[in-house]
């Protein structure tokens, strides 16, 4: 598939008027070191084209795994993209000093060589932690400060914040809007309720949230939530696909989380899901590229959408 790949991207991009990008052309390549990109121009209009084309990307859950890679970390990024496109779902801690860092877990026991909570380390000292791959070898790596994950990902993918417990939206949007990201990064909630203070917080966002039926988008609009800017969380078990075409009527699209090995990522395209989080980002890609009837990956022609 990679060369119907890279023939639709280079095809996409003209269309658009848009030069061709060497790190474009080379996505999916998987080779070691390679630049790769999946970064839209416009993050409303790339999740309209998705939704319009019936198109499903990838997100790669805590920002992609594998042998000798840690979770949240900079190099497993790096590692993700040289093997598909994907957005990036990443996690955010606080420090005791008051910053904004990467850590799924409130202790840096089971990711780090250091113990305690990450809200009792001081940013220096979170710094200073040396990262673990998931077999508990300690890695020539540290953790990332929030800041350090948004520089990186400028012109290269789309972060998804996965903002934890004790840390404040606000402090979070600010961040974001220091680094003049906000259009190229998501933020995750889990209530109607976090999407609508998001919402008041950032009325820029985009913001994926949990949907259990349509009476939740008709709350969110009574609050003034543009539903243009919403996409649904349908969790990670099974999801009607009943509530994904009542959502596409309403302009919203649906995302879901596929965790296991086998799990069945090309019945998900087919039932019009948008996207997937996934632990295995090659598989899912792979098994998406080669069922969504298109030549090449249909999402890459979504990214110069306007």
């Amino acid at each position: 598939m990679k060369r119907a790949l890279i023939a639709a991207a280079t095809l996409a991009l003209a269309a658009c008027g848009a030069a061709a990008d060497d790190a474009m052309l080379d996505v999916g390549g998987g080779r070691p070191g390679a630049s790769q990109t999946f970064a839209p121009a416009n993050l409303p209009a790339f999740f309209d084209c998705v939704r319009e084309r019936g198109a499903t990307f990838v997100s790669a859950h805590r920002g992609g795994d594998g042998d000798g890679l840690a979770e949240n970390a900079i190099a497993t990024f790096e590692s993700t993209l040289a093997q598909a496109p994907a957005f990036l779902e990443v996690d955010v801690s606080r420090t005791h000093d008051g910053h904004l860092v990467l850590m799924h877990d409130d202790t840096v026991d089971r990711t780090t060589n250091g113990s305690g909570n990450v809200s009792a380390l001081t940013l220096a000292q979170f710094r200073a932690l040396s990262l673990r791959d998931d077999d508990g070898n300690v890695l020539d790596a540290h953790p990332p400060s929030l800041r350090d994950a948004l520089d990186w990902a400028e012109g290269r993918t789309v972060l998804e914040l996965d903002v934890k417990r004790g840390v404040s939206y606000e402090d979070v949007a600010r961040e974001v809007e220091e680094a003049s990201a906000m259009d190229r990064v998501i933020f995750i909630t889990y209530s109607v309720d976090g999407a609508s203070r998001l919402a008041r917080v950032a009325p820029g966002a985009i913001i994926y949230t949990t949907i259990r039926d349509e009476r939740d988008l008709d709350t969110l609009e009574r609050r003034g939530v543009e539903l243009s800017r919403i996409v649904a969380w349908l969790g990670d078990e099974q999801f009607s696909e009943d509530l994904v075409e009542a959502l596409a009527a309403q302009g919203v699209e649906a995302r879901v989380g596929m965790f296991s090995r086998g799990d069945d990522f090309a019945g998900a395209a087919h039932a019009g899901i948008a996207g997937v989080a996934v632990n295995d980002t090659l598989a899912a890609f792979r098994e998406i590229d080669g069922a969504d009837g298109e030549e090449g990956f249909a999402a890459l022609q979504c990214l110069t959408a306007r």
